[in-house]
C-alpha cells in the first residue's frame, strides 16, 4: 500500500470504469504510453487515509478523482487551464491510474460524492466531466440544434449535457442498441449512420439550415470532414477524438460560413459541476452501464469488449 505524501489522499478504490484510451493501450496502440503502465483514470473509492495538510478529507469519506494531472505553475495553469498545462498528464495514461487497490492523488484533485450514490453510478463522473467540457467548448445555445456524432458512452454523456442547456439533439451511430439508449435519454432524433441517410435526417431536423453544433465524437477525419458539411452558417464543430491519419478540411468552406472549429480535451476543472448534475438528478448513468466485473476478472473484460464492441457502452471494474 502506497503512503501519502504531504498534500496528498490515499483513495481505497471501489469502482473504475473501462474507457476506449484504456483499450487502445491494452492493445499497444499508443506509442505515447510508456509501459509497463497501471491504467485506469474512471475512479472511485474511499479514503484510506491522508497526507499533512490535507483538510478536507479524512478517513472513510466517499470520492471520485479527477485524473488531470498539472503542474499547477505553468502560464495555461496559472489562466485556469489545467487540462492544457505544459506537461498535462492523466491517470492511467502517463502515470499509473485506477486499476489498483489503493492510488494515493493530490487533495486538489479529490472530490466528495454525493450521499447514497452507487459506486457504479459514481465511476461515470469522469466520463461526464468530458460531457461538460465539450458542452463548454460548444457555446451552446437553448433551442441550438445539435448534431452528435457518436453514441458511445462519451456521445451519451454529451447528449444528455445538451439537453441539460436546452438544445435539441441528433445523434447518429452505427449500432441500433446505442441509439435505443439515446432515445431513452431525451435524444430528439436518432439516425443509424450504416442504415439511414444522416444528411437528409439532419436537413428536415434544421429545416435545411444545418446543425448550429456538430460534435464529432468518433475521431475519424472522414468524419471530421463531412462536419463540415452538416454545420450550418455560423456553425461551431467540437472535435474530442483523434487519428493518426489527418483530416483534410477544405479552408473555403470554413471561410464561406464563419465556422468554429474548437477542441475539447479531458475536462477542465468540470467535476463540481457534474457532481452537481449527479446530486440533483439531472442526468441518469444508469443506461450507460453495460457491464461489471469484479477486478479479478479484469483482464477477461478487456477482451470481452475488444471481441464484440458494439454490444457494449461502460463496463465496470468492482473492488
Amino acid at each position: 500500500m502506497p503512503l501519502p505524501t504531504e498534500g496528498e489522499v490515499l483513495v481505497r478504490v471501489k469502482a473504475a470504469g473501462i474507457c476506449g484510451s484504456d483499450l487502445h493501450i491494452y492493445r499497444g496502440e499508443r506509442s505515447d504510453v510508456a509501459l509497463p503502465r497501471i491504467l485506469g483514470h474512471e475512479l472511485v473509492g474511499e479514503v484510506e487515509s491522508v497526507g499533512s495538510g490535507v483538510t478536507r478529507f479524512s478517513r472513510g469519506d466517499r470520492v471520485t478523482v479527477d485524473p488531470v494531472v498539472s503542474c499547477g505553475k505553468c502560464v495555461s495553469c496559472r489562466r485556469g487551464y489545467d487540462n492544457l498545462c505544459s506537461s498535462v498528464k492523466c491517470l492511467g495514461v502517463q502515470v499509473d491510474g485506477g486499476y489498483c487497490d489503493y492510488i494515493a492523488v493530490p487533495e486538489e484533485k479529490v472530490y466528495s460524492l454525493p450521499s447514497g450514490l452507487a459506486w457504479e453510478k459514481a465511476a461515470l463522473i469522469e466520463p461526464f466531466s468530458i460531457g461538460a467540457e465539450v458542452l463548454a467548448r460548444s457555446e451552446v445555445r437553448e433551442g441550438d440544434k445539435v448534431l452528435v456524432i457518436g453514441a458511445g458512452t462519451i456521445g451519451l454523456c454529451i447528449l444528455q449535457a445538451m439537453k441539460l442547456a436546452g438544445a435539441e439533439v441528433l445523434i447518429t451511430d452505427f449500432a441500433d442498441s446505442r441509439l435505443k439508449a439515446a432515445e431513452t435519454l431525451g435524444a430528439d432524433k436518432t439516425v443509424n449512420g450504416r442504415t439511414g441517410d444522416l444528411a437528409a435526417a439532419l436537413a428536415d431536423f434544421t429545416g435545411e439550415f444545418g446543425a448550429d453544433v456538430v460534435v464529432e465524437a468518433v475521431g475519424m477525419p472522414r468524419l471530421l470532414e463531412e462536419s463540415l458539411g452538416y454545420a450550418a452558417p455560423g456553425g461551431r464543430i467540437v472535435v474530442l477524438g483523434f487519428h493518426p491519419e489527418p483530416a483534410k478540411i477544405p479552408e473555403v468552406i470554413v471561410v464561406k460560413k464563419e465556422l468554429k472549429i474548437v477542441g475539447s480535451r479531458m475536462n477542465c476543472r468540470r467535476f463540481p459541476q457534474v457532481i452537481e448534475w449527479f446530486e440533483k438528478g439531472q442526468v441518469n448513468p444508469e443506461p450507460l452501464i453495460s457491464a461489471v466485473y469484479p477486478f479479478e476478472k479484469i483482464d477477461t473484460a478487456f477482451r470481452e469488449i475488444l471481441e464484440d464492441p458494439e454490444k457494449y457502452l461502460k463496463v465496470l471494474i468492482t473492488y
